[in-house]
């Protein structure tokens, strides 16, 4: 199936939500339908990077989020603030916790895909499933609520490839609903934009070393989580 037309209409409301900046980090609450960081085309050029940057010229991104899901992110300020947040995420240090509306009823109340990807190149920039050449990926999920049509699930990424809650959660039957890449003609309809947010991300700080913990409320449905503990 081939992907569909992508047009580039990032939201200017809200433009910019600071959730915390000092001398060595920047976060923010990234809204749905912004790049991370620019594309290659000129109309593509709007990203959170470009953004931040007319504030704080030296902050740099440490990790991305799609473009279609919103929540915590965390820039450096500077050279030794990036590589120190850089390790964090790639040894695993870090702690994310995301939320998605999914289509259908999740049978299982708790569980996790250990599923490896790898990009599916002639559809870029689609992720898929291959446990021959794939990158290994695991994705813990609980159910916190659900009806027959839909379920809202926590999801706890281990590994931080690209897609790989949105693909995860097609693999168990259950694609995120709103989703124009991964989605049936269904949950596409179901949702004017894609049901995943980052809504909670823990880091140790880049010069303190303390535990430092970043949260946001869902931008969709009714339901608002416990703290991140």
């Amino acid at each position: 199936m081939a992907n569909p037309a992508f047009i580039y209409n990032p939201p200017l409301h809200p433009y910019l939500e600071f959730l915390y900046q000092d001398e060595d980090i920047v976060v923010i609450n990234k809204p749905s339908g912004l790049l991370s960081v620019p594309g290659k085309a000129p109309e593509h050029r709007d990203s959170v990077i470009k953004r931040v940057n007319a504030v704080f010229p030296t902050a740099t991104v440490v990790h991305r989020l799609d473009m279609a899901t919103s929540g915590v992110m965390i820039l450096a300020m500077n050279k030794a603030a990036h590589r120190h947040l850089s390790r964090q995420f790639e040894t695993r240090q870090t702690r994310k916790r995301y939320f998605a509306r999914v289509w259908g009823e999740v049978e299982k109340e708790s569980g996790e895909v250990n599923l490896p990807l790898i990009c599916d190149w002639p559809n870029r920039p689609k992720q898929k499933v291959d446990v021959d050449s794939g990158k290994p990926a695991q994705t813990r999920y609980q159910v916190v609520k659900k009806t027959q049509q839909e379920s809202l699930v926590a999801l706890y990424p281990v590994t931080g490839r690209s897609h790989q809650l949105r693909v995860h959660m097609l693999s168990l039957g259950h694609p995120i609903l709103g989703d124009r890449l991964y989605g049936t003609d269904e949950s596409r309809l179901a949702a004017e934009r894609l049901q995943l947010h980052a809504s909670a991300l823990q880091v140790f700080h880049p010069v303190s070393n303390q535990w430092l913990s970043f949260e946001t409320p869902l931008p969709f449905g009714n339901f608002q989580p416990e703290p991140f503990l």
